[in-house]
């Protein structure tokens, strides 16, 4: 086979040649996204259906992750903000969407997912600039999904007596949400959309460093003529999301996050009748064993892990491999994560876009410090990364034991703790060895091990030869300190409501 050279056209950082490919590896031309984000300069809040200044009047920054520039300026909410959110989520419930035929509601949900299907690019790319990750994951995966979502829930909107077979159900009233800074579009839409099926009214905070696409999404509804009051989006820090969760009027509250935040959030409410469902971190076991197709695994662990830079909750960061093909997954792992990617997140070539925040990257190099002083081995590619913005190499921890803090903390960055185990029984008693229990994967051949797993694992979600898969309809959620209450599928839907 001819020997292919490379175009010296390309201003990308060279990479090493992988080893199981034929001939030279040339480099790809740069790609970038086009599409126009139609950013503002300056986002107000959304209250009442309209954009309004913040009392105070203050706004921060929102910085691209991938080469730290500002993008835009929010408006940095008040107590008293969050007040006027909650007054106009209260009339809005009181006067016309809480009366509102569950048919009607259904109009306004089947309106947002289509025009959020219409404006799909322009949404990935606000989502891949705000946040740092690919735009082919925004592209292919959040923008699309986030649409499903609302699809899916109107389409329960006016079959709402067959939630609860037996039962009659009724919406809450209004609800109180925070989301984290992984799918910001993605999570807003599958707390939104079963809470405005339901019939309750909403005011939501995302997070600071990712709150663009959310404030796009109001330009949506304001599209789709949903009544004033009943979406409301605050903005801004810790002391916004405080200001939300401890408010008097919702009657529900549900928070995605850290468990630390949760723990308090869970002892704010304490002794108050407020539903609650809560979201929090995870430290995902994904299972091999020797029978399983070793191929497929390897692209279902980069997947569970580094093609979302670990930013998910459910990342699949411990892996527990079979000790008789160890050395052999190890090895085929080495090599695919050396022609990864890492770069420009706006680049459809890219894996491994930016991470979201200086913090955020400070956190993930301080655990991947603590791996090498605790004695587990490292392999990182050989790859340049950009002068500017947050990047971090995908990263393997082979010899990892279980009193290695990268096997029990959540890291929510590209690293990988690799494990091994002799029998079923181990990989279980690993697997659940964790404080958390949020996601699990299992890669094997046998259908009954798939079955004896899935019992066992301490999981909201088991996997079975696959890794990240997600459905509207299917719910999600987790055990112990990684929350509890569902979202997604009748089971979610469960959540905002009260029987009758």
């Amino acid at each position: 086979m001819p020997t292919l050279t490379a175009k010296k056209t390309s201003t990308r950082p060279a990479r090493p040649a992988p080893e199981l490919i034929f001939g030279d590896l040339w480099e790809f031309d740069p790609s970038p996204e086009t599409a126009d984000p139609k950013l503002k300069t300056r986002y107000d809040l959304f209250i009442n259906g309209q954009f309004v200044a913040p009392k105070s009047g203050k706004y921060f920054d929102s910085i691209n992750p991938a080469n730290e520039r500002k993008l835009a300026e929010i408006a940095q909410a008040s107590a008293a903000d969050v007040d006027a959110a909650y007054q106009a989520a209260k009339a809005a419930y009181d006067n016309v969407w809480g009366k509102l035929p569950g048919r009607e509601r259904a109009k306004y949900l089947f309106r947002i997912a289509r025009l959020l299907q219409d404006r799909a690019r322009e949404f990935a790319v606000a989502e891949t600039l705000d946040g740092g990750k690919p735009i082919k994951e925004s592209r292919d995966f959040d923008v699309p999904m986030a649409a499903a979502h609302f699809f899916y829930h109107a389409g329960w909107a006016d079959k709402l007596d067959y939630v609860a077979p037996g039962r009659r159900v009724a919406p809450l009233g209004v609800v109180g949400q925070v989301i984290p800074w992984n799918f910001p579009l993605l999570m807003l839409a599958w707390k939104l959309a079963p809470a405005l099926a339901m019939g309750n009214t909403v005011v939501l905070k995302p997070a600071e460093t990712t709150s663009i696409t959310c404030l796009k999404l109001a330009e949506i509804l304001q599209d789709a003529g949903l009544p004033p009051g009943v979406v409301n989006f605050v903005t801004g820090a810790g002391d916004v999301g405080a200001a939300v969760m401890n408010h008097p009027i919702p009657a529900k509250l549900s928070f995605t996050g850290s468990t630390e935040v949760g723990k308090i959030i869970m002892r704010s409410v304490a002794g108050t009748d407020k539903k609650m469902t809560l979201e929090l971190g995870g430290k995902a076991a994904n299972i091999v064993f020797d029978d399983a197709p070793l191929n497929q695994a390897v692209e279902g662990i980069v997947n569970g892990i580094f093609f979302n830079q670990g930013h998910v909750c459910c990342a699949g960061s411990r892996l527990l491999v079979h000790e008789p093909v160890a050395e052999q997954v190890l090895t085929k792992l080495k090599n695919r994560i050396k022609v990864l990617r890492v770069g420009d997140p706006l680049d459809k070539n890219t894996d491994i876009g930016a991470i979201n925040s200086k913090e955020q990257l400070r956190k993930i190099t301080a655990m991947v410090a603590s791996g090498v002083k605790e004695g587990a081995e490292m392999f990182q590619p050989t790859c340049r990364l950009p002068p500017k913005g947050f990047y971090f190499r995908p990263t393997l921890f082979s010899g990892v034991s279980m009193s290695h803090r990268i096997a029990r903390e959540e890291i929510f960055g590209p690293v990988l703790s690799i494990l091994t185990f002799r029998t079923v029984d181990e990989a279980i008693e690993k697997a659940n060895n964790t404080a958390y229990g949020l996601s699990a994967g299992v890669w094997t051949d046998k259908g009954s091990r798939i079955l004896k797993m899935s019992t066992e694992l301490k999981a909201g979600v088991v996997w079975a030869n696959t890794y990240n898969k997600f459905d509207p309809a299917s719910p999600f959620g987790g055990y112990k300190e990684s929350g509890f209450g569902r979202e997604g599928g009748r089971q979610g839907l469960l959540d905002y409501c009260k029987l009758i």
